[in-house]
Parts: C-alpha cells; structure tokens; sequence
C-alpha cells in the first residue's frame, strides 16, 4: 500500500551495534530490512501510524561507545504486523499479539548513508538546533522517536562527508 504524502516526516531509530548496526544494513539484501522487535506502545503507534514511505531516518548506534548517529535511512515500506511476535522461537515473541489483532508493528528501512565520523552523543548536545531534541531529552529511552525537519537539517549540514 502507498500512501499519499503531504509532508516529509523525520525519525530517529536506535539500534544496538552488537544486534543489528549500519554496516549490517548496507550489506542486507537490497540495503534493505524490516524493523522489528519494536516492543514500546509509542513507539509502535510511530511506526504503526505516523511513519510513511519516503520519511527519513537517523540511524542511531546506541549502547556504543559512545553512542552515536552513523547514517541515514529511509522508510520504504509503511507499517506491518511485526511477524516476530507471533513466532515462539523468536526473542519477539509475545503470546498475547495475534495475527487477526497484531499487538505490534514493524517498517522497513533502506540504507542511504553512512557518516564517515559518527555524530557522538556528546557533541549532539553541544549543537544549539537540537537542543530541544527528544533523544536529548533527560530520561528519553524510546527506540523510535520523531526528529524535526529543523533537526534533521542541522545534523544533514553537520555530517555532510
């Protein structure tokens, strides 16, 4: 399903490098993967209702040291059962989602870049554009969470390679 876009959206998506980093994105099939696992409410409700063909993506390393943004995405196809949940043999696996009501939802991304130098989170909170960033934010965990067009431009002009 396509949708019609009105507007570019923006997220950022956190992924531990020891599970799943950008290099495994640029060498998966097509550059291409889906999203899952995602098991947050909001999250979910991001990636379930809000996130659309074409949105960019900061690709976030996180529990790295040190944690960084290494590249960017794009969303390429819009939100789907997350199959994960329904299998038992999977980590996902939640045995109150059914495939007639799926709990949780997943999107799949495309590799469009990786940054030659990381965007560390430390040198994040010393850009003033983003200082009212959610992954900047105290006590902000979510692994999927919305970006600025304002925030998304300034950290596109700061890593350009």
């Amino acid at each position: 399903m396509v949708s019609k876009k009105t507007e570019q959206n923006y997220w950022l998506m956190k992924s531990e490098p020891s599970v799943f980093s950008i290099k495994d994105l640029e060498q998966a099939p097509k550059q291409t993967t889906h999203w899952d696992g995602v098991r947050n409410y909001q999250a979910r409700n991001f990636m379930r209702d809000q996130m659309k063909i074409g949105d960019g993506v900061l690709f976030y390393h996180s529990n790295a040291d040190p944690p960084a943004i290494v590249g960017l995405a794009e969303i390429v196809k819009e939100g789907y059962p997350d199959f994960t949940a329904f299998d038992s043999e999977d980590p996902h696996y939640d045995p109150k989602s059914k495939k007639s009501e799926p709990t949780w939802y997943m999107v799949d991304i495309k590799h469009v870049r990786t940054f030659k130098q990381p965007l560390a989170l430390e040198d994040l909170r010393k850009v003033s554009a983003l200082r009212n960033m959610v992954l900047l934010q105290k006590g902000s965990r979510l692994s999927v969470q919305p970006v600025t067009p304002a925030e998304w431009k300034a950290i596109c002009q700061i890593t350009q390679d």
